[in-house]
């Protein structure tokens, strides 16, 4: 079976002070890694390691400036930005440190917001919405905007949001980042179910105890794999 995610030799470079034609900063460097279907796995590395720029390459929100990646099979190389979108949307949910939930709209609302432009007929994007967040957790808590929400009970819309479009891959970056201890290991737990429905996980931390709660970690410095 192929991996879910393949990557060989990725590397990002960015330019200088907006100078595209001086030298650049290479914030990774000959990555090659293959995750398979159905696996759990952390980018663990400290600020400016290069996994949050890893992670946005897997998730198709920027291009390498050299190197391949194949996800799900298919070869992203030569999508145009609109293949790249589309892809992205069906393929896979992220899950951010920030939330980013909308903060006029209700718990349901946020949830139903990936699903706008898929085609699917309003009543069965609200019955799916209303089933995730029953699952995680927030049954009694549909019609709450984000600021009668705490940190994680905003974690656990967001985590349902990106399982509205039933992706093959969920990537997330820093999820318990701004939850305490204790929210952090519910989020965990929560992160372990939608692990055993079958879908691979690829979450960026620089905590070591998330790290260790995956089936495996993938150490960054300095941009290279350790």
């Amino acid at each position: 079976m192929q991996p879910a995610i393949s990557l060989r030799n990725i590397v990002r470079t960015f330019s200088q002070g907006g100078d595209s034609a001086g030298p650049g900063i290479e914030v990774l460097k000959d990555i090659s890694i293959d995750i398979g279907r159905g696996e759990f796995t952390a980018l663990q590395g400290t600020s400016g390691s290069g996994k949050s720029t890893l992670l946005h390459i897997i998730g198709l929100l920027d291009r390498p400036t050299s190197g391949t990646y194949e996800l799900m099979g298919r070869d992203t190389s030569g999508l145009d930005d609109d293949e790249q979108s589309d892809l992205r949307n069906r393929t896979l949910g992220f899950i951010f440190q920030s939330f980013y939930l909308i903060p006029y709209a209700t718990a349901l609302e946020n949830v139903t917001l990936p699903g706008l432009y898929s085609g699917r007929p309003q009543t069965e994007l609200h019955e799916r919405a209303e089933y995730l967040l029953e699952r995680v957790g927030l049954a009694d808590r549909m019609s709450f905007r984000p600021n009668r929400l705490s940190g994680g009970q905003q974690q656990r819309v967001a985590m349902a949001r990106a399982l509205l479009n039933e992706p093959d891959v969920i990537l997330a970056d820093e999820p318990t980042g701004q939850l305490d201890s204790g929210t952090s290991a519910e989020i965990m737990n929560l992160f372990h179910d939608v692990h055993e429905s079958g879908k691979t996980i690829v979450l960026v931390t620089h905590d070591e105890e998330v790290a260790k709660t995956a089936q495996r970690i993938i150490h960054l410095t300095d941009g290279r794999m350790d």
